[in-house]
């Protein structure tokens, strides 16, 4: 028995010794770059876009300015204390001990600061802030056909023809829907949505009338030149995607067959009803994507600024439980980026470096409010501007109320750590961080599969 015993252990170490030579034979060096994580921000960075990650860092500082002007305009005369700024703390992402009159004297062209004569520190917008909001109101105004067409083709997507308020309320930005969309806008197109409500009291959206010409997807409108059938009829389609990818990635023409066999294969239409497609199959994978495709079509910046609310729709839009995994695949259609605390994903072909292709009017007011803002492009922090008023040194303490002097303020930077994205105010920053996960491995490999 001890002799067996060592004979065992010997082939035990035999066959370690050989699956260890066999390993660094076949894939040398290769082995020590392996990692067990399985974070998505770990895939291979030739799949990165560094033109996106700008993107996405330019719209984080103007996002912050951008809730600040939401949060005024819900005030009777625009003006707010500081004090009562403090509970949007986590929506801005300004950790302590930063202030926010700090944060708000880096964009003195949008933002003022004053006292009262009590000594009170207030925050109100400049004349060119004001301008702005009115501006905004009237751009959202003349958007509004177009946002409720928007809407309406989200209901006739969904396989209930129904979705509810609070999930649409998540890319109310992203859609370009006014602030009031909840209590006044969905009340404005009675000819396409009505307003109900379940036996929870919970409120949805339903469909009212099926529009024909609103079935024809984006794609084929882009591709075939389609702009309006009455008689349209949803069903399969054969239309291969525009590919845009990374350009560090290099491995393209290694899966050129399979990326082709992918393109060719039919898929159904985003409008057409998905009951009866088995999750997992290739044709369930393939119309998820004309989906995503579809929604990111609709939003004004051809990107949406937070992946883990996509989540919150895979019954109402049959897309798979791994959702994530599925746009990180496919990497030439969408980008993911994972900068901050929320995931991005872009539709590629609508941008052309840094800069979207078709710019709305929406687009182009966000950019003035972003130039008006501290970013300049190359530093983290915001630039410090001094505002010349004497008495803007003192400011309240923040934790007890008690006005001191600030003296140092003025010649410090503000350095803002990763953006915490949010739609709306009111709404909480839940994460979905089993979504956000997968294996490193089927990220770096994403066309390995047979797809």
């Amino acid at each position: 028995m001890k002799l067996y015993g060592l004979s065992l252990n010997g082939v035990s170490q035999m066959s370690l010794l050989r699956t260890t030579w066999l390993a660094e034979s076949l894939f040398g060096n290769q082995c020590r770059f392996m990692t067990t994580s399985k974070r998505v921000q770990d895939r291979s960075k030739t799949k990165r876009v560094h033109d996106l990650e700008i993107v996405t860092e330019k719209w984080k500082i103007a996002f912050k300015a951008l809730l600040l002007m939401e949060v005024l305009k819900q005030e009777p005369e625009m003006v707010i204390p500081v004090r009562s700024l403090q509970q949007y703390r986590r929506q801005i992402n300004l950790p302590k001990p930063h202030k926010v009159s700090d944060f708000i004297r880096k964009s003195p062209k949008l933002f003022e600061l004053y006292k009262d004569r009590k000594g009170v520190l207030w925050c109100g917008m400049t004349k060119r802030g004001e301008d702005l909001v009115e501006e905004e109101e009237r751009l959202i105004k003349e958007h509004e056909d177009k946002a409720a067409e928007h809407v309406t083709r989200l209901l006739m997507m969904s396989i209930d023809k129904c979705l509810a308020l609070d999930k649409i309320s998540h890319f109310r930005r992203d859609f370009g829907l006014p602030v009031d969309f909840r209590t006044n806008w969905v009340h404005k197109y009675p000819q396409n949505f009505k307003l109900v409500k379940n036996g929870e009291g919970a409120q949805f959206l339903e469909l009212v009338d099926w529009n024909p010409a609103w079935e024809i997807t984006e794609l084929e409108k882009k591709v075939m030149g389609i702009t309006e059938l009455n008689d349209h009829t949803p069903g399969m389609l054969s239309l291969a995607f525009p590919l845009k990818f990374p350009p560090e990635y290099k491995k393209v023409y290694r899966y050129g067959g399979k990326i082709a066999h992918f393109q060719k294969r039919s898929y159904l239409s985003p409008y057409a009803d998905a009951r009866g497609l088995e999750a997992g199959s290739h044709e369930f994978d393939k119309r998820a994507i004309a989906v995503m495709h579809e929604l990111l079509s609709f939003t004004i910046e051809k990107r949406l600024v937070t992946t883990d609310h996509l989540t919150h729709f895979r019954r109402e839009f049959v897309m798979p439980q791994k959702l994530m995994r599925l746009l990180l695949k496919h990497f030439g259609i969408f980008y993911v980026s994972e900068r901050g605390k929320r995931f991005s994903v872009f539709l590629t072909e609508a941008y052309e470096g840094t800069e979207l292709k078709e710019k709305g009017p929406l687009v182009l007011w966000k950019e003035k409010v972003q130039s008006f803002t501290g970013y300049r492009g190359k530093r983290k922090n915001f630039e410090c501007f001094d505002d010349g008023e004497s008495d803007m040194d003192e400011e309240e303490d923040e934790d007890n109320g008690s006005v001191r002097r600030n003296s140092e303020s003025e010649s410090s930077c503000l350095e803002l750590e990763e953006e915490e994205y949010g739609s709306d105010l009111e709404e909480g920053l839940v994460a979905d961080d089993a979504e956000n996960e997968m294996e490193i491995e089927e990220v770096c490999n994403a066309y390995k599969e047979d797809i």
